[in-house]
């Protein structure tokens, strides 16, 4: 039997404000709060579902550089340029990790500056 990836853990200074802005990306919605912990997930599957729910845990230890692990995400019902614009308007930002600007995907960041990237091609909902 292998091992499936439940949840993924964020250390975040305000972790209501990660946990809304990133409900409103992926439609998530809040599963479960305690304290200074706020858990969203997709609101038919939940926790144990076939995707991973998101942890935000709150901290106070200044983070140091950018991050080992980031997120992908793709739009599922309109382009990636509508999508960018969605993003933007809900709180994410243009972030510069060095790419050239011939890149197919654009790098952003969260509310407390975590790079995710969003990609060109659309998926399923």
């Amino acid at each position: 039997m292998a091992c499936r990836i439940s949840e993924l853990v964020i250390n975040s200074r305000d972790p209501e404000r990660l946990a809304a802005f990133w409900s409103e990306v992926l439609g998530f919605v809040v599963l479960d709060r305690d304290e200074g912990t706020v858990e969203i997930g997709p609101e038919k599957e939940g926790f144990g579902g076939l995707q991973p729910t998101l942890v935000f845990n709150s901290s106070d230890e200044p983070r140091a550089g950018r991050l080992p692990l980031h997120f992908d995400v793709n739009a599922t019902d309109r382009d990636q340029d509508a999508e960018l614009e969605r993003l933007l308007s809900i709180g994410a930002r243009r972030a510069d990790v060095g790419q050239t600007g011939e890149e197919s995907w654009h790098v952003l960041a969260d509310p407390e500056g975590n790079e995710f990237c969003l990609l060109r091609r659309r998926l399923s909902p």
